[in-house]
């Protein structure tokens, strides 16, 4: 009766993604590292297989309960297929489009040296394999879905137009489109495919026996956990980007800003890295130096803490289901911790390394690494704000996350703390007390 109008007044808007797809992604990779443990399969063809555990159960759940295929958004009519022959010609150029994209990306794999050394090699080498599979199998593919396509003539086709010399009947804008998308996948999913065996041969290699009773012992290997969680759900989310299973890209990012603002934090642009400008690590030491020795009740309570983050972090990942991408729109995620700030992610992944790393403690006793060090940190967060910022200019284009924004400010604990802060130093006008009026980037 008194105060502010309570969430059934206010309902937060539709999530595109449910909690059933992420849980039952989570038993599945649960599941199979139980059974990686049980037989001693720790090495990368099992973390592969993994990502098949996690997969399945989503793509299960997505079809038979969310129905996703049958959504508007897909742009699939499965009640009024075309005839082949209507479709053939369209097929065939949309083949000659595809394809040409992929020799792109297998030349910038070819250019690019980082690609064949260290961790990345194991990526190529699952490239090199996976190719001939895909080329084959893309044909009947395209061939069948596109029967089913309300517009076959997406991206792929307006760039096989223009290679094949289509008078005119290119859009630009499209094959942009289609480019921006490739270029995501091709760079995100090499690097993710390169990490996918560490964390997970560790997690199953683990003897339980060694770590009972360490606080220490227990948080770090809990958060090897969650991040092979991440590592999973974020794979899966680059390799199904298909339409039937309304997981598609939308758009991807037009904006040069959220290109520079995402790639310096991966290699080979990294700038956070050892050797980069903004190494924040000088003479530093992780939380469990500076607290040894110290009761154990700290070591628990600074642990569970790292972990609580850690897991955030994982279950912003897990709650895309099979629609995680980095400078990608492919639906409007508002469940979850979606709930509670726009930018879960990058919201738990700097407090973690604040608390973590402790840039503000040096082991040189030096103030100068202690400034240094604590500037950088500091502007590794202004890197992630500045991330969160250029998404944002970019999922506005959509309606459905301007309503989502809106419904945040009024609703959701942290943009409401953050609200309330702006308000008492006076950074809003003389209307900060409604919510602001976000208009979709033009």
């Amino acid at each position: 009766m008194f105060g502010p109008k309570s969430v059934r007044d206010d309902p937060r808007p539709e999530s595109a993604v449910s909690h059933g797809v992420g849980v039952a992604g989570l038993l599945g990779l649960a599941a199979w590292v139980l059974i990686a443990r049980q037989y001693g399969m720790d090495g990368p063809y099992s973390a592969l297989a993994a990502c098949l555990a996690c997969a399945v159960p989503m793509i299960v759940w997505s079809l038979l309960m969310d129905k996703v295929h049958l959504r508007p958004s897909t742009g699939m009519d499965w009640q009024n297929p075309k005839s082949l022959k209507q479709t053939f010609d369209v097929s065939l150029v949309k083949l000659t489009g595809l394809w040409a994209t992929w020799g792109l990306i297998a030349v910038v794999y070819c250019v690019g040296r980082w690609y064949w050394t260290g961790q990345y090699e194991f990526s190529m080498r699952m490239m090199e394999t996976a190719a001939p599979w895909l080329f084959v199998l893309s044909i009947p593919y395209v061939m069948f879905m596109d029967r089913f396509t309300v517009e076959p003539r997406d991206g792929a086709w307006h760039f096989g137009q223009l290679l094949t010399g289509g008078k005119g009947e290119w859009a630009a804008e499209q094959i942009y489109h289609h480019l921006r998308a490739w270029a995501v996948k091709g760079f995100f999913l090499a690097f993710m495919i390169s990490i996918v065996p560490g964390g997970f041969g560790d997690l199953v290699r683990l003897d339980l026996a060694e770590i009972a009773g360490d606080p220490v012992a227990i948080a770090q290997w809990l958060i090897i956990a969650m991040f092979v969680v991440d590592v999973q759900f974020a794979t899966v989310g680059y390799l199904l980007t298909m339409k039937p299973l309304d997981a598609h890209i939308r758009t991807a990012n037009p904006y040069l800003a959220g290109w520079v603002a995402a790639l310096m934090c991966y290699p080979p642009f990294i700038l956070m890295g050892d050797n980069g400008p903004l190494n924040y690590h000088v003479n530093t030491a992780d939380w469990a130096y500076w607290f040894d020795g110290q009761p154990s009740a700290i070591l628990w309570v600074w642990g569970g803490l790292l972990v609580f983050l850690t897991a955030v972090y994982a279950w912003a990942t897990v709650a895309f289901g099979l629609r995680f991408s980095n400078l990608t729109h492919r639906g409007i995620l508002t469940h979850g911790p979606y709930s509670w700030t726009k930018h879960p992610a990058y919201v738990a992944k700097n407090a973690y390394w604040w608390l973590a790393s402790m840039p503000f403690l040096v082991t040189s006793g030096s103030i100068a690494d202690f400034v240094r060090n604590t500037a950088l940190m500091a502007l590794v967060s202004g890197v992630y704000y500045w991330r969160a910022k250029t998404e944002e200019k970019h999922l506005l284009i959509d309606p459905a996350y301007k309503d989502y924004a809106e419904w945040m400010d009024r609703n959701a604990p942290i943009p409401r703390l953050l609200n309330r802060v702006k308000r008492r130093i006076g950074w809003w006008g003389p209307d900060h007390g409604r919510a602001p009026d976000v208009q979709p980037a033009e």
